[in-house]
């Protein structure tokens, strides 16, 4: 499955947000195993924002670091204690605007089965992980459309146990395995009717 995801993840065009907003940057985790799992937190309840959902390891660009690939890293350090060493970065995906006004450009990074992880309690409530093969096998609740940006997007949710993945989060996630992985799971309806966008 990982081999699929090293083979395709070079090719992937970008597509850059015409939007001037602050700079920040998430670790997309997966754990290099035979059945690859997906690390996520639940983010603290007393955080400013996105307060208790699920979410990447990541967070807003600091004036020291020097692109966002740092940013990434240095965030999933600070929060969920995974060093750079144990992770190979394969490439990033296209930036996606969070609904607190953030740029959030997401890194694709393979993680080695042994690297120790420990939340920072300030941060981040609970890391968990979900099998990749979770998000192949399951279809998302997609709500209605909105407009967001300029743009019209469907949201889409995954229920995992307890856990909602949704957003943010769960647009990273397919914008990864429609790629890859030819998921077909269609969110962004942008210049469709109404009533057309249905998967």
């Amino acid at each position: 499955m990982l081999d699929l995801l090293r083979q395709r993840l070079p090719g992937y065009q970008r597509t850059e947000l015409p939007l001037a907003l602050p700079e920040a940057a998430v670790l997309m985790p997966l754990v290099d195993a035979p059945d690859p799992r997906v690390i996520l937190t639940v983010r603290s309840s007393s955080m400013p924002t996105h307060a208790g959902e699920v979410a990447f390891p990541g967070g807003k660009r600091d004036p020291g670091d020097k692109n966002l690939l740092m940013t990434a890293l240095r965030e999933s350090h600070e929060e969920v204690g995974l060093e750079s060493r144990y992770v190979d970065v394969l490439g990033q995906l296209s930036p996606v605007a969070s609904r607190y006004g953030m740029k959030v450009t997401p890194f694709v990074g393979i993680v080695h089965p042994e690297a120790p992880l420990q939340a920072e309690p300030g941060e981040i409530e609970q890391i968990f992980q979900v099998p990749l093969r979770f998000f192949l096998e399951e279809t998302p609740e997609l709500s209605s459309p909105i407009d967001f940006f300029g743009r019209r997007f469907r949201i889409p949710s995954y229920y995992y146990e307890d856990k909602r993945i949704w957003g943010l989060t769960a647009f990273m996630i397919l914008e990864l395995i429609n790629h890859v992985y030819d998921a077909g799971i269609q969110f962004d309806v942008t210049g469709l009717p109404v009533g057309k966008d249905s998967t």
